[in-house]
């Protein structure tokens, strides 16, 4: 995560969370939001045992409006590359946020 600047310290430290029971953080419970490169979106981790997150648009703890989700131009990407994402081979690109990047996203 060290490429992504977040917008406050707090949010850092809580991204940056490293338990020492955990090493997932949906596992977690003290772990609290998850930050993905890929879709360049923040989320609340809903701890019901699988990897759902709540998309927030502000940050929690300095009240910054977060940069907007990524996730339709993703599927907008794969749809015209002609990829399934379900059942087709992903490019590693597109597991990061270097399919953005390289874009000048």
């Amino acid at each position: 995560m060290a490429d992504v600047r977040h917008c406050c310290e707090t949010m850092t430290r809580n991204l940056e969370y490293d338990c020492d029971l955990h090493e997932d953080p949906f596992d977690c419970g003290d772990a609290v939001v998850f930050y993905s490169a890929k879709f360049d979106e923040y989320g609340l981790i809903i701890h019901d045992g699988g990897s759902s997150t709540l998309c927030i648009e502000f940050c929690p703890w300095c009240g910054t409006r977060l940069p907007p989700s990524q996730r339709d131009a993703w599927f907008d990407e794969m749809e015209r590359r002609g990829i399934d994402p379900w059942d087709g081979e992903v490019p590693p690109e597109f597991t990061t946020s270097a399919w953005r990047l390289s874009a000048g996203g």
